[in-house]
């Protein structure tokens, strides 16, 4: 069964306008099919959080923020597949399957919609058009965001909001044959 909507706009485009730089990964490509290694043990993966690596952002940047969102979850709200935050200056880069044991030190991840901390992979309903799945890198403007890790992934987005300097973003897709 195919479900016929229209296609949510990119979050982006309904976030204020900020300054981009470069963000690249070994396992996932911009428009491209992500690995099934990285979707939800429910939808044949393995939950693997892909390798980010990311430069070109403002010499002001004191930390760093990564989310996953899947903007064309029959939701009406999207859903939050990942959610780190307080990511040291230092770091930028983000080794294969980081969540949630390999993340450097100070960093934070909250509960994605499914309800568990850290990674959360692709699992889009099963016939469905592929999905986007946004992964965003934040360059923040503040060494630490002041953010409970029972936080929801909205709350840390808003927060995020008020205190990006620049983003960059890699949108690689995932279908599940149905």
């Amino acid at each position: 069964m195919s479900l016929q909507r229209a296609t949510a706009p990119d979050p982006h485009d309904l976030l204020p306008a900020a300054p981009s730089f470069s963000v690249e990964s070994d396992d996932v490509q911009d428009g491209a099919p992500q690995p099934a290694k990285h979707a939800h043990p429910s939808a044949g993966g393995e939950n693997v959080s892909p390798h980010l690596r990311w430069s070109g952002f403002p010499q002001e940047t004191k930390s760093f923020a990564i989310t996953c969102f899947d903007p064309d979850a029959p939701t009406g709200s999207g859903f939050w597949h990942w959610s780190v935050f307080n990511i040291p200056v230092d770091v930028t880069e983000l080794a294969t399957g980081a969540s949630p044991d390999g993340l450097p030190a100070g960093a934070v991840e909250v509960r994605n919609d499914y309800g568990e901390f850290g990674y959360g992979g692709a699992a889009p309903p099963g016939g469905d058009v592929a999905h986007r799945y946004v992964y965003t890198v934040f360059a923040v403007g503040e060494e630490s965001l002041d953010i409970p890790k029972e936080a929801s992934p909205a709350y840390v987005g808003f927060n995020l909001t008020f205190n990006t300097l620049a983003r960059a973003a890699i949108r690689p897709t995932f279908q599940v044959a149905g």
